[in-house]
């Protein structure tokens, strides 16, 4: 592992699309580097090795572990793994930059914050949208021009089609829609409002699955402050958030999985002036990286650390809680 302001070196447990499609480029356009990549499989480790140009492929996740060449590893692995294999990251001395969410719980969570901690290596979440400089001038706004924000609603939703087999439909791996897109309106509502009192939820599973496949839910605050939050499967994309205070609103489209090669936009109404600020397109999986490299380098805890991490799913499990049984949950 190393302890040096230096590029790091990643590995890749696994070769889910989320690898492939942004987080591997995003290394690449940094100033790190992907050094391996694993899969059980070893003919499709050595297929996916060859058509991003890493290095080195292993037919084991263990053998990865075992590269004494790598810094990190990043793990897009189907929910219900991210634990294990995060822990037995740690066991090999690599610091972590680990999916969403981090665990299938919050006391796993809870177990894998703490599991890295004793082994003094970094670990961070990958809640991407919250290094979007967008999304950092809406928190901006929030907490120098909004006056007493009192409601947040928040949408992620999109058609998941074609494929029965996906693992985000099986819920022995963690799936459901609350737990891969819902999670996101849930940690925009935390950074907005802070942490909830009271969960109530909604779900329904059309695929007959075993997993939520549609998700509403409202967070409840004592001071009479709420929140709205819901995911899905089984509509179009829609992802976006409002928030309103009693002297005005912000508004977001495209909010999390915002386009890395157009403008975005966010739109607002505060004391009677109304506006749209634009945003140059950026890669906020790169920048994501780029944080994560400077916490290791630095010794010190992501804004998507641990902490974070546990405290989404403490709320994300109250949901859970309130959909399977049908009434209000108390958040712990």
């Amino acid at each position: 592992m190393s302890t040096r302001r230096d590029p790091l070196t990643f590995g890749v447990l696994g070769t889910a699309g989320i690898a492939r499609d942004a987080v591997i480029p995003a290394i690449a356009a940094s100033d790190h580097a992907v050094g391996a990549v694993a899969s059980r499989d070893g003919d499709r480790a050595a297929a996916f090795a060859e058509s991003e140009s890493i290095p080195r492929s292993y037919g084991s996740y263990e053998a990865l572990l075992d590269d004494d060449e790598l810094d990190a590893v990043y793990v897009p692995l189907p929910n219900g793994l991210h634990a294990e294999w995060t822990t037995r990251a740690a066991d090999a001395g690599l610091h972590v930059l680990c999916e969403k969410p981090l665990a299938a719980d919050a006391a796993e969570a809870r177990e894998v914050v703490d599991h890295c901690e004793d082994r003094g290596v970094t670990l961070m979440e990958g809640f991407m949208y919250r290094y979007h400089p967008r999304t950092e001038r809406v928190l901006e706004l929030v907490d120098r021009e909004l006056d007493d924000v009192r409601t947040v609603s928040s949408a992620f939703r999109f058609p998941l089609y074609g494929r029965p087999n996906d693992v985000r439909l099986d819920p022995a791996l963690a799936g459901g829609s609350l737990m891969d897109v819902g999670c996101y309106p849930v940690s925009l509502a935390r950074a907005v409002l802070g942490e909830p009192d009271r969960a109530y939820a909604h779900a329904n599973d059309t695929r007959d699955a075993g997993v939520d496949t549609e998700l509403a839910g409202v967070l409840e605050y004592a001071d009479g402050r709420s929140a709205r939050v819901a995911s899905g499967f089984d509509t179009r994309l829609v992802q976006r958030y409002r928030i309103d205070a009693t002297n005005g609103w912000i508004d977001v489209e495209r909010a999390f999985d915002a386009p890395d090669d157009e403008p975005v936009e966010l739109t607002y109404e505060i004391d009677d002036r109304r506006g749209v600020e634009t945003f140059d397109p950026v890669d906020q999986y790169r920048l994501q990286v780029e944080h994560f490299a400077d916490c290791v380098a630095d010794g010190t805890v992501p804004l998507t650390g641990g902490g974070e991490a546990i405290a989404n799913m403490w709320v994300v499990d109250a949901l859970a809680e309130s959909a399977a049984e049908g009434g209000a949950v108390d958040v712990s």
